[in-house]
């Protein structure tokens, strides 16, 4: 374990103080005796200073000293030097003191100043080196004259001394490197595990920190912040001139510096009005180049893709900047809250979306805290870790919170994790991400590991290639435009590709002519298995359970009159799909189509016609959109048959000649 006296220099060794003169006892030092004077330039054999030890420059001297002060735990700084009387004598004498030597000068406080509340790393350390300038034959050459190596403090193990700023360096090739990570986008850790990659060495054995890679891409910033603000401010109104549906907004601070501004594009508010029911704020990732916060507002379509909502960049992570953004986001939706939003863990977005989006309901997203797990738990756990892994991954996928807790106590008694602040911590929260507390909400298969993939790989696309902060909303726009000419292909595939059915019950051909193959594919999954599930007429519900258990089960509760069917296991409302037990109960009622109420709108192929037919009509984009959607939907269901196909193929030929016929004017 680390000492108190570690601990603290390790959280406080960039403390800038100035270096006023200290008070060194000469007489407590090994003092230099003509007797005790032998020439020694650097060799492998002089690890330690002594009296005598001689010196080319006192450059070689500061090496030799921080190079020994190292090995032992410290690092040193040049403190004090003299020169003799006379003119053209120059430096005569130099100390080199430990790193902690001194005591923290008081400053004057400056109300009109932000003070840095930070502990000071001196606490009057002795140690010291002297060294003093003599010429012999008429070569000049410094002598070690005074030496002291006894600490009031506890010296660092070679694991921690490296994080001391005296030995944390950025080489010209690295920082060549960095800067050109720095323009693909890619966040300030992956350049870490990228560099130690490269020249293999462990993780976190880097001679610098991620602090240090933050503060030279700070330094690498060309372009005054302010004109960064003004352009991009610039930007935005231009956007909105040729697309007035385009939204942002924006705050100043008291000094009329750019703030917070986030901004949404109208195909993204029109995908909100359908796809708005579950979405994930990820709060994650910065603009590298900037060291800006950034958050992204991000959903699930019909045909299980990611869909763009807005985005938003932040000075500062608060409550009152989170406030402001889930405002802004609002604004931009037409006050349309979602039924659910996931976050990463943070308690000031917590608190802002309880304030904001009383009504939805929060929840973590797990691959977020998952992607923790190795750093938490693998040195805990050693071998057993992939063991733990998978025993979590179940008691989170479990379906009863009765099930969970009782599982959740005996996997901290089977592995020993008592004690363990990071299990402590999660079981906390545990009604923030285990899936049995949150069934009864819908999250449109959002907490799904491949969703977490997509939607990641999503985010990645346009947060590559920052280079100014204005191109930046540009290069968004750029990305959602080539998802969404992505996803109409991909849908078009979907939709063209030969439907397996597996069951050939009625309810299925009926679902897959309703259903996107995405929600389709999902709704077959619980289709197959509901037909190794009994039923059994109770006074009130059915009790269903898979045919080889006994006991227990899930109770389904169905009324044909009026079309109301639920479950207890709330597959439903978590994901819009029916569940197994429920398609067992229709099935068991001699139904043959699933009731059109549990065939939801977001899930289904055709958008109602309506939204097409209120469309403007005064603008030519949104009316290419209209006609490209239009398309869409004439080439899903044109695909669904040969005779279909035949027509649409004899009916649009006919259509493009008249077209072809019409004169070209400009738009």
């Amino acid at each position: 374990m680390m000492s108190e006296d570690a601990r603290q220099m390790m959280l406080v060794y960039e403390d800038p103080s100035d270096q006023r003169s200290i008070s060194l006892d000469d007489a407590s030092s090994s003092e230099e005796s003509p007797d005790e004077t032998k020439l020694s330039l650097e060799t492998a054999n002089d690890a330690i200073p002594y009296i005598g030890q001689r010196f080319v420059t006192h450059d070689t001297a500061y090496e030799f000293y921080s190079e020994f002060a190292k090995r032992c735990g410290f690092s040193i700084r040049r403190h004090r030097t003299e020169g003799k009387d006379g003119v053209g004598k120059g430096l005569t004498r130099r100390y080199f003191v430990c790193h902690r030597a001194g005591n923290t000068p008081m400053k004057n406080s400056d109300d009109n100043k932000p003070q840095r509340n930070r502990k000071s790393s001196r606490c009057g350390c002795q140690a010291y080196m002297r060294i003093s300038k003599s010429t012999e034959l008429g070569v000049p050459e410094w002598r070690v004259t005074g030496f002291a190596n006894h600490h009031n403090h506890e010296l660092l193990e070679p694991n921690q001394v490296r994080f001391l700023p005296a030995y944390r360096t950025i080489s010209e090739s690295d920082k060549n490197r960095i800067l050109m990570f720095a323009k693909t986008g890619i966040s300030v850790h992956q350049m870490m595990r990228l560099l130690e990659l490269e020249k293999c060495i462990e993780p976190g054995y880097l001679p610098f920190t991620e602090k240090d890679v933050r503060n030279l891409l700070q330094s690498f910033r060309k372009v005054d912040s302010e004109d960064e603000s003004l352009d991009l401010l610039k930007m935005c109104r231009n956007i909105r001139d040729k697309d007035p549906k385009f939204k942002f907004e924006f705050t100043l601070d008291s000094g009329g510096r750019l703030e917070n501004i986030a901004w949404s594009y109208a195909s993204s508010i029109q995908s909100y009005e359908i796809f708005g029911d579950a979405l994930v704020f990820d709060t994650t990732h910065r603009l590298t180049a900037f060291d800006m916060p950034l958050g992204i507002w991000v959903g699930m379509n019909n045909y299980g893709m990611p869909c763009f909502f807005g985005c938003v960049l932040l000075r500062e992570e608060n409550l009152r900047s989170f406030s402001w953004a889930l405002k802004a986001f609002l604004g931009f939706m037409n006050e349309k809250a979602p039924q659910t939003i996931m976050t990463d863990q943070n308690m000031c977005l917590e608190e802002a979306i309880g304030m904001e989006m009383p009504t939805t309901k929060h929840a973590l997203c797990m691959w977020l805290t998952v992607a923790k797990f190795p750093s938490w738990f693998n040195a805990v756990l050693g071998e057993r870790y992939n063991e733990w892994k998978a025993e979590f991954y179940r008691l989170y996928n479990l379906e009863t919170i009765e099930d969970f807790e009782f599982g959740w106590r005996d996997m901290v008694n089977t592995f020993g994790l008592h004690t363990n602040r990071h299990i402590a911590s999660l079981y906390a929260l545990r009604h923030l991400w285990a899936l049995p507390y949150l069934r009864s909400h819908f999250f449109a298969g959002l907490t799904t590991p491949g969703q977490s993939k997509s939607i990641n790989a999503f985010i990645q696309r346009f947060l590559s290639a920052q280079t100014r902060l204005a191109h930046f909303v540009e290069q968004v726009a750029v990305a959602v435009d080539f998802k969404d000419q992505a996803g109409e292909q991909q849908t078009m595939q979907q939709n063209i590709q030969n439907i397996s059915l597996k069951t050939g019950a009625p309810m299925e051909s009926h679902a897959a002519s309703v259903l996107t193959p995405f929600a389709f594919s999902k709704l077959q999954e619980q289709l197959v298995m509901a037909a190794h599930y009994a039923s059994y007429q109770m006074e009130d519900c059915f009790l269903v359970r898979h045919h080889t258990k006994l006991e227990g089960g899930q109770r389904v509760y169905w009324v044909p009159q009026e079309g109301i069917l639920s479950c207890s296991c709330h597959q439903f409302e978590f994901s819009g799909i029916l569940c197994r037990h429920a398609l067992r109960v229709l099935s068991t009622g001699n139904c043959f189509r699933i009731p059109e109420r549990y065939l939801p709108l977001r899930w289904r192929r055709s958008m109602p016609l309506n939204r097409h037919l209120q469309a403007p009509r005064g603008n030519h984009a949104e009316r290419v959109q209209l006609l490209q959607s239009m398309v869409s939907s004439l080439v899903t269901e044109s695909a669904k048959s040969k005779e279909r196909l035949d027509l649409a193929t004899e009916h649009v030929s006919v259509l493009l000649s008249r077209i072809r016929e019409q004169p070209v004017s400009n738009v």
